[in-house]
């Protein structure tokens, strides 16, 4: 997956699957940090469970944004009704 222009600002990410963890632990401490073409690799494993609690996050900071959304409108209503009745 590359991002951004052909550049130094390009970015790529890539997804191996090891059969033994071992050998994933392996790649892992030799390969991160490694210099390619002048640019380092940062090697970590997937762990779904972590993306998916973040993703959780995501979506209930959304949720809370928007009742607070709802709580602000309401004030401002209450506020612009008790004006009126003065």
């Amino acid at each position: 997956i590359r991002l951004g222009e052909r550049g130094r600002d390009t970015k790529g990410t890539a997804f191996v699957v090891y059969e033994d963890i071992y050998d994933a632990k392996r790649a892992v401490d030799h390969l991160s940090g490694f210099n390619v073409g002048g640019r380092y690799l940062v090697c970590m494993y997937y762990q779904p469970a972590k993306f998916e609690r973040r993703a959780n996050a995501e979506e209930k900071k959304k949720e809370l944004e928007e009742l607070r959304r709802q709580v602000k409108a309401k004030k401002q209503q209450l506020a612009a009704n008790a004006n009126q009745t003065e």
